[in-house]
């Protein structure tokens, strides 16, 4: 059925426009004047809620207690519902570090049962790891990292959207040059990995593209040995950052906006405690000790986060420079211009996958090709 949005402040690009509608089916149709709107209509009045496109995380583990390698179709059920209060509507469902038939039972049941989800859409899997730095497995399982392989992932190729691999790392270089002249819709990511400065930015000629979750699990950013990070500063390649306050200061969340600007995605690398109480809790098949808003492996190694996408929103916008308008594009048409998505912008023939929510990120209302699916 046909909806339109009114009395909303809906954030289109750069800007913020009040005083018109937002008319979409299961695609957005147009922004219209309200009198121009057709008869018979279902009609949603956001009573001045801000309304912008549906937030995309490009790096998330679980949610709701479900986890992506528990390979069950009820775990990304499970996630995709639980996504919706965060205002997500798309995710790439993220695996970790584990034994080659872990791994297989995630992809392929993300191949069989991802469209069948109900809730927030998988718009393919992102692989972080094995294909890692030993030294900077972070929170993955350094028992099953391995050298980079093609042959691991080609029965699954139609499905990565992403891959974290470490570019120093023995037969990185001809995967990453491989993936990047045959398969160049996977975005090729640095991390979990100790590269130097000068072999970050031979990865970025090889076909780099991003950096994930920017300090954690790489070098860090010395005044003589810049590493990676300082590659990242020195470039054009996007990165992205978990602005829970608990893996990066708000100071460097501030630094690197002013750095990236445009070129910074926000992601939640949720593990299954995400929108979950205080508590222990498995991730790659480690316990985590879950506790005020900190995850961390017995060894107090941090463990993914319990973030939620719409609390990074607020994060970002409260300790930074970066706008509201910013923050969102920062999850919406960033994400989805970075993955090829027909997403992430209020414009005519796009997914009318589509967030309302107050000045504090409270969502209000989550709607996923065109159908309400969540209401706060």
């Amino acid at each position: 059925m046909i909806k339109a949005i009114i009395h909303a402040k809906l954030i289109v690009d750069k800007h913020i426009v009040e005083g018109k509608s937002l008319l979409f089916g299961k695609k957005i149709i147009s922004i219209t004047e309200e009198e121009d709107l057709p008869e018979g209509i279902e009609i949603i009045d956001a009573q001045g809620a801000y309304v912008s496109p549906g937030f995309i995380d490009i790096h998330i583990h679980g949610s709701g207690g479900a986890d992506v390698m528990d390979a069950t179709p009820e775990a990304l059920q499970t996630i995709s519902s639980s996504l919706l209060q965060t205002g997500t509507t798309s995710f790439l469902a993220t695996t970790m570090t584990m034994s080659e038939t872990a791994i297989a039972s995630a992809l392929q049941n993300v191949t069989k049962h991802a469209a069948k989800v109900t809730g927030a859409k998988i718009a393919g899997v992102h692989l972080e790891g094995p294909f890692l730095n030993p030294n900077k497995h972070g929170a993955q399982d350094k028992r099953y990292i391995q050298n980079p392989d093609f042959s691991l992932i080609q029965p699954y190729i139609d499905q990565v959207k992403m891959i974290t691999i470490a570019p120093e790392m023995s037969g990185a270089e001809v995967l990453i040059r491989y993936l990047s002249e045959k398969y160049p819709h996977i975005v090729l990511s640095i991390g979990h990995s100790e590269a130097d400065f000068v072999q970050s930015k031979e990865s970025f000629k090889w076909g780099i593209s991003h950096a994930t979750h920017l300090f954690n699990a790489m070098n860090p950013c010395h005044h003589r040995e810049p590493g990676i990070v300082g590659a990242v500063f020195d470039s054009d390649v996007t990165c992205d950052i978990i602005a829970d306050l608990v893996h990066t200061h708000p100071s460097v969340l501030k630094l690197v906006y002013q750095l990236k600007r445009e070129k910074l995605m926000l992601i939640t690398d949720a593990m299954r405690a995400g929108c979950m109480k205080n508590g222990s809790y498995d991730l790659g098949g480690q316990k985590v000790s879950v506790e005020n808003g900190k995850a961390v492996l017995d060894d107090g190694t941090l463990a993914g986060s319990v973030l939620q996408m719409n609390k990074a929103l607020g994060n970002m916008v409260s300790v930074t420079d970066m706008t509201l308008i910013e923050a969102v594009n920062a999850v919406t048409k960033l994400p989805a211009q970075k993955l090829g998505l027909f997403k992430g912008v209020l414009k005519e023939g796009y997914d009318a996958d589509i967030v309302l929510f107050d000045e504090n990120f409270s969502i209000i209302m989550t709607i996923v090709d065109g159908v309400i699916k969540y209401r706060g």
